[in-house]
């Protein structure tokens, strides 16, 4: 986002990649890449708060899986979606691959990401590290630089190992970005990848969350996903029921 705000300058670091910065405007704080790129957004009162609806949809992804018991982030930001996932869900070892060290430093100082005992943070390209993580029951896929989606967003291998590092029964759930007639980038060859066999939830943002099942006997039980959702809102602050309703079979 570039819009035009009142904001205070929290730090400001560059690392080989670029800039990374941390503004606060009123009660949120924003890290962001490069040039006023904004990555993530932060409630301070509750940084386990999800602001957008592409956070929110990807917890939707999440809650796919009746009762995760271990996730794995692939891109880190601010931390808010983990933070949420941690407060929320039955969770009990979450791992998280960030490629910019400054990221989770930053988000720890200024984000309110806390240092909870089932969470570890690897720093390094997800691309390479994968290979060494564990296997999970949800895995996230959200790479994105100050110029858009990382290379991983298109790269069948290592969309592929995705998949294949969840455990039975786990749910892959990636933030892509979308083209002009709302497909997400890359129909062609997600559809090819994946054999048509997932959903897609787009999302105010302009990005598109693709829900992919561990394996092609596995669907998604919309029932079960709306009860859970609903037993969430209370505790949330707000409904999912806008975004599951959104979901629709692959494009």
């Amino acid at each position: 986002m570039t819009t035009e705000r009142n904001e205070r300058l929290l730090a400001r670091v560059e690392d080989a990649y670029g800039v990374i910065s941390v503004y606060e405007v009123d009660e949120y704080r924003f890290l962001e890449f490069g040039d006023a790129i904004e990555q993530s957004c932060t409630f301070t009162a509750d940084p386990s708060w999800l602001e957008y609806d592409y956070t929110r949809a990807m917890l939707v992804g999440a809650l796919c899986h009746p009762a995760p018991d271990s996730a794995l982030f692939l891109g880190l930001g601010a931390g808010t979606l983990t933070q949420a996932c941690l407060k929320f869900l039955p969770l009990e070892d979450v791992e998280a691959i960030e490629l910019r060290p400054d990221v989770p430093r930053l988000a720890m100082e200024h984000l309110g990401l806390e240092d909870d005992p089932r969470l570890y943070v690897r720093i390094g390209d997800a691309l390479e590290l994968l290979p060494s993580a564990e296997k999970a029951d949800v895995l996230f896929v959200d790479l994105y630089t100050d110029t858009g989606p990382g290379v991983g967003h298109m790269a069948w291998r290592f969309l592929e190992d995705c998949q294949r590092q969840l455990n039975p029964g786990g749910w892959l759930v990636i933030n892509q970005w979308a083209t002009d007639d709302g497909k997400p980038l890359g129909a062609a060859l997600l559809r090819g990848l994946y054999h048509r066999h997932y959903w897609e939830l787009p999302v105010s943002e302009g990005n598109v969350i693709l829900l992919v099942p561990a394996d092609l006997d596995q669907h998604l039980d919309v029932d079960g996903l709306k009860a859970r959702a609903a037993a969430l809102a209370p505790q949330l602050g707000y409904s999912l029921e806008r975004l599951i309703q959104a979901i629709r079979p692959a494009s």
